[in-house]
């Protein structure tokens, strides 16, 4: 998790951060990020017999099986995703060093050197742009005919339902604001959706406070959105601070109905 503000709850709450498991002291529980870590992580926390609680979402779980079960069959894994993100890094740290061949763009692709064209899977990063990702794909399949694709789409469904909703609303709306953090890959792409949509303006923002009200001057429709880490009181917030300023009307924009549930980790069910 990566919010500012759920950040700074649970360090209110006692909860340390570190980018490194050295960090550690051997007599307090470790949770792993929702992004995922290297499989090198979860093996040192067993042998210095941490208690471990990995929250890795478990979208991202179904990525790490995908690679494991396709290296398992021999093939070379190509993932499509950010340089240095962290569930890029978590991702590719499942597979031996050279296994797992990292593209962005298409001309990443026009670039790749592979160990065998025909012994090729690809997977993605969960919070890519749909079309862009698709168009990633698109070049992929035609390079290298032979290669695997995942059974169902990679991209979370959070993920692709916020960018659909955007595309939606973005005929209609002089500007949007999206709620999310700056390092946040899937809010940074709801962005980036709702411009190359046709809305005239888009503005990303952590909090009520950043937005630039300026900036929005002229547009009565203003679509809200949020990024999949961003918890409702931000939204609620921004909300508010736009009925202070004007007479509000709200609509709801719904291009899907989410009933997905995930349970706790193992280790927190047994110990409830």
């Amino acid at each position: 998790m990566h919010n500012r503000y759920v950040v700074d709850s649970l360090r209110a709450k006692g909860a340390v951060f570190v980018e490194e498991l050295s960090e550690c002291p051997d007599d307090r529980p470790v949770v792993f990020s929702a992004h995922g870590v290297p499989k090198a992580v979860p093996a040192e926390a067993a042998r210095r017999n941490l208690i471990a609680v990995d929250a890795t979402c478990p979208l991202v779980t179904k990525v790490h099986m995908e690679a494991a079960r396709h290296h398992a069959n021999g093939l070379q894994m190509v993932m499509i995703g950010h340089a240095g993100h962290p569930e890029v890094l978590g991702t590719m740290g499942q597979l031996p060093e050279g296994e797992v061949l990292l593209v962005e763009t298409i001309a990443d692709v026009v670039r790749l050197r592979v160990r065998d064209p025909a012994r090729l899977a690809f997977i993605t990063q969960t919070t890519l742009s749909v079309d862009d990702t698709a168009a990633v794909v698109t070049a992929l399949r035609s390079r290298f005919p032979d290669i695997v694709g995942p059974h169902r789409e990679d991209i979370c469904y959070a993920t692709t339902n916020r960018q659909e909703a955007v595309k939606a609303m973005a005929g209609r709306i002089g500007a949007l604001i999206v709620i999310g953090a700056p390092n946040s890959s899937n809010s940074r792409r709801l962005v980036e959706v709702g411009r190359a949509a046709g809305c005239p303006y888009a503005q990303l923002v952590e909090r009520a406070a950043d937005i630039d009200w300026r900036a929005l001057e002229g547009a009565r429709v203003v679509g809200l959105t949020a990024g999949a880490s961003a918890p409702e009181v931000l939204i609620e917030e921004v909300i508010a601070a736009f009925e202070a300023r004007f007479a509000v009307k709200r609509e709801i924009v719904e291009t899907a109905v989410e009933r997905v549930e995930f349970r706790v980790p193992r280790i927190l069910r047994e110990s409830a």
